[in-house]
């Protein structure tokens, strides 16, 4: 649902997938539905999102629109008894996806944030890496994520109509990379650069946790930033290193200052952009009859939703959807 960049990715991952079969895809473009199909061979073009989620040949939907539709295109799925995957972020603010979880589990259907960067090989091999305590105790986790937007600019990346902006775009991955290695913090404080239309252009993020522990995070569509993260700890520090939420980045630990690297292997597919690994896990809990992930849990989702809405009330980035 959905034709754009991401969707396209994520159909041309699709093929990596043994049980998946891309069958139709849904614009409110009848040409971009069409040329969209033939380009992934799917059988089936519709010209609505409605026709789609209304086929009978479809069992699951992935949801690629922008954020501002997410919660709509959500319910229109659900309604229609489909299994859906929706990509982060999930909706705009956590009064919506509490409400698109409460409708999914009413219909005892399965509904999960697509949420790719949790299902990739590194970020798995991070997570054994912190739980076999390599790094001792975490005392600081730096993450930046910044760009300039190609010209011209994709009309989503400013709009407030489509909840456009840096956070809910770009610095989900800084925030659920603090969250998966510090947990939730328990005070926020955070501040924003607004663009023309409104909404953050770029946005600094403090956690601070009890223990001491605290998460700089960094976002920006100003400026060409590194795009990685450095997770430091008592016996070490880990980097993940460009595009540290993608199947690009690479693992580097440094157990005792810059001159100690070492690089962490990680398997992972030859081919694909890394969306492959969501899906497979989407198609195993559908053939379990699950209607939640294990690994991607409706609390995992409205946990995250609640720190970017108390990011948002902090640095004064609103929403339409916020008013309702």
């Amino acid at each position: 649902m959905g034709c754009g960049n991401i969707a396209a990715k994520f159909a041309s991952d699709l093929r990596l997938v043994d049980d998946a079969v891309l069958v139709a895809c849904g614009s409110r473009d009848k040409h971009k539905a069409d040329a969209f199909a033939e380009r992934f061979s799917a059988a089936h073009a519709f010209d609505s999102y409605e026709a789609l989620a209304q086929s009978d040949l479809v069992d699951a939907v992935y949801i690629a629109t922008p954020h501002s539709c997410h919660y709509e295109n959500t319910m229109l799925c659900l309604e229609n008894g489909k299994a859906t995957l929706c990509e982060k972020a999930f909706a705009v603010n956590s009064r919506q996806a509490k409400e698109m979880i409460r409708f999914a589990r009413e219909k005892k259907l399965f509904l999960m944030e697509a949420l790719w960067t949790k299902f990739l090989p590194q970020y798995r091999k991070l997570q054994e890496i912190l739980q076999a305590g390599t790094l001792g105790d975490i005392h600081a986790v730096l993450v930046n994520f910044g760009f300039m937007p190609r010209t011209p600019t994709p009309a989503r990346v400013f709009d407030p109509a489509l909840a456009g902006g840096t956070m809910l775009d770009i610095g989900i991955y800084n925030v659920f990379m603090a969250m998966s290695v510090l947990g939730r913090p328990q005070s926020i404080e955070a501040c924003m650069k607004p663009a023309y239309s409104g909404v953050d252009e770029q946005c600094a993020v403090l956690f601070r946790y009890d223990n001491g522990a605290m998460a700089q995070l960094f976002s920006s569509f100003m400026s060409q930033l590194p795009i990685e993260a450095d997770i430091c700890g008592t016996k070490g520090r880990i980097k993940l290193t460009h595009r540290f939420y993608s199947l690009d980045t690479a693992i580097e630990y440094y157990p005792d200052g810059p001159e100690s690297r070492q690089a962490i292997d990680v398997i992972k597919d030859a081919e694909g952009h890394g969306y492959q690994y969501e899906a497979r896990h989407v198609c195993d809990c559908l053939r379990k009859g699950l209607a939640e992930s294990p690994v991607m849990t409706h609390a995992d989702t409205l946990s995250l939703m609640e720190v970017l809405d108390e990011i948002r009330r902090k640095s004064g980035i609103r929403y339409a959807e916020d008013r309702e």
